[in-house]
C-alpha cells in the first residue's frame, strides 16, 4: 500500500483540501486539483487531521476484505487430502460455507478437526461417490446444514492397478470409469436441481494432463481423464442457458500420496522434472487456486474450458 500522505504532501501545489476531512454537516471534504494555494494548509494540523482518517479508513478496508465466495455453499469430494483437501480448505478461506467427504470417516473427522482449527464454515460425512445413497445423503446433508449449493467441485478417482490401456482388465477398467467418470457424472446430474436453485452456480471436474497426454503405465485412469474433459464440455452447452457453468481443472504432476512414486525415488523425480518447463511439481494448494477462481465471479464469462495447471507441459487432444 503506498503512503498517502506522502503523496499529499508531494502534489501539495497541485491539491487544496476544502473544510478538511469532515465538516459539521458531516459531508466529506472534497480534492481539488485546480488550485494551487494550498501549501500552508497541507503542511499545518488540516493535513494531519486529514492523513489520520484517511489512514483509518484504509486500515479498516485492509483488515477486513471481501471474500469472493462470500455466501455460497459448496461440496467437494474426495476433500480430505491432497488436492481435494486444499480446495476445500482455498474455497472455504474464501468465504464459502464447505462440505467435504471421503470414503473413510475417520478421514473426514480428521480432516475436519484440522479445517476447524482455522475457523474455517465446514462440514463432512462419509460418502463413496459410486454408493447412490452416500450420494443422496451428500447433498441431503448439505441442504440441511447450509440450506443450499451453489458449487460443486467432483474430484473423486482412482487407479486400483497400472498398465497400458490394452492391457486392462476388464474389472479394472469398469471399477476406474465408474468411479472418475459415471460418478462425476451422477453426482453433476443430482446436484442439479439444487443448483438450478441458486443464480450463478458452478460445476468444476478435476480431470488430469494425462487426459491430454496419457501417462505411461496409467493407460485406462488417462482415458477416464479425457472422458471428464468431454463431459465438461458436453454439460457446459447444455447449462449455458441456464447460467450454469461448467470447467474442468487438469493438473499436472502434483506433489501428493498418488504421485509419490514419482518424487520419492531420485530417477523418477528426474525423469518427471525433466518433462516439466517449470523444473518442479506443483502444489496441491495451486490447484486450488485455480478452483477458486473458476467458480468465482471473476470467471464469470468463462464455461466448457479446461484449465492444464501443468508447469508448461505439452497439453492438446
Amino acid at each position: 500500500m503506498f503512503n498517502l500522505s506522502k503523496q499529499l504532501v508531494v502534489r501539495a501545489p497541485k491539491i487544496r483540501l476544502t473544510a478538511c476531512a469532515v465538516s459539521g454537516s458531516g459531508q466529506s471534504s472534497s480534492l481539488d486539483q485546480t488550485s494551487n494555494n494550498c501549501g500552508l494548509e497541507l503542511a499545518g494540523p488540516n493535513l494531519n487531521r486529514c492523513h489520520k482518517r484517511l489512514s483509518s479508513t484504509i486500515q479498516s478496508s485492509h483488515a477486513s476484505p471481501m471474500k469472493r465466495l462470500a455466501g455460497k455453499v459448496a461440496v467437494v469430494t474426495a476433500s480430505t487430502d491432497g488436492i481435494g483437501f486444499a480446495i476445500a480448505k482455498r474455497l472455504a478461506e474464501d468465504g464459502a460455507a464447505v462440505v467435504i467427504s471421503s470414503r473413510k470417516q475417520k478421514n473426514v473427522d480428521s480432516a475436519l478437526a484440522e479445517l476447524r482449527k482455522l475457523n474455517l464454515n465446514v462440514h463432512g460425512l462419509k460418502c463413496h461417490v459410486s454408493e447412490s445413497e452416500d450420494r443422496k445423503q451428500l447433498f441431503e446433508e448439505t441442504i440441511s446444514k447450509f440450506g443450499k449449493l451453489n458449487i460443486l467441485v467432483s474430484n473423486a478417482a482412482t487407479n486400483p492397478a497400472v498398465g497400458g490401456v490394452l492391457e486392462c482388465d476388464e474389472k479394472v477398467w469398469d471399477k476406474i470409469f465408474d468411479v472418475n467418470v459415471k460418478s462425476s457424472y451422477l453426482l453433476a446430474k443430482e446436484a442439479l436441481p439444487l443448483l438450478r436453485q441458486q443464480k450463478n452456480s458452478s460445476i468444476v471436474f478435476v480431470s488430469s494432463i494425462a487426459g491430454y497426454d496419457a501417462f505411461e503405465l496409467l493407460g485406462a485412469y488417462s482415458v477416464s481423464k479425457t472422458a471428464l474433459i468431454g463431459l465438461t464440455k458436453a454439460a457446459a452447452k447444455d447449462l449455458a442457458p441456464e447460467g450454469i457453468r461448467v470447467n474442468c481443472l487438469a493438473p499436472g504432476v502434483i506433489r501428493t500420496k498418488f504421485s509419490k512414486a514419482l518424487y520419492e525415488n531420485e530417477s523418477a523425480n528426474e525423469a518427471a522434472l525433466s518433462k516439466i518447463p517449470m523444473g518442479r511439481l506443483g502444489t496441491s494448494e495451486e490447484m486450488a487456486g485455480v478452483v477458486s477462481f473458476l467458480v468465482s465471479e471473476d470467471a464469470a464469462y468463462i464455461t466448457g474450458e479446461s484449465i492444464v495447471a501443468s508447469g508448461g507441459m505439452s497439453a492438446r487432444l
